[in-house]
């Protein structure tokens, strides 16, 4: 491959650290479901998948639902914050975040993992990092 191809398709790759930050923020911070809904139509392919540790959540229509109880479940203050930016290549981004009542402690880590297509999240799976002791 030259160097003119290699950075051709460098360019070519989605702002990963925009699109993971945005899930969070637009979604997963989001307690409003209208808002939280064109935010998945705007960062989610048609039809996503989503894994988490204990599920497999299909459809945008089911991830803002997971998203509402999430926060329904923990409260007014609670927020996911990234924790910097996120990285990626070849249609796999992963962001670091963490997640807690805002100004409080921070309740639990993970990082999101997802593959992109065009520029959209296609599968995302949510990693949790053990509880420290």
């Amino acid at each position: 491959m030259s160097n003119a191809d290699h950075n051709m398709h460098l360019s070519e790759e989605p702002d990963y650290s925009h699109l993971l930050r945005s899930n969070l923020e637009r979604v997963f911070n989001e307690r409003d479901a209208g808002k939280r809904a064109k935010a998945i139509a705007e960062l989610f392919v048609a039809e996503p998948i989503m894994y988490e540790p204990t599920n497999i959540v299909r459809g945008r229509a089911a991830i803002s639902e997971v998203a509402g109880t999430l926060l329904e479940q923990f409260g007014p203050a609670f927020r996911f914050q990234p924790e910097g930016d996120a990285v990626g290549h070849h249609g796999l981004g992963v962001l670091t975040w963490k997640a807690g009542p805002a100004n409080g402690p921070v309740a639990v880590t993970g990082s999101d993992v997802a593959e992109v297509v065009d520029g959209k999240i296609a599968k995302l799976w949510v990693l949790l990092n053990p509880a420290e002791r």
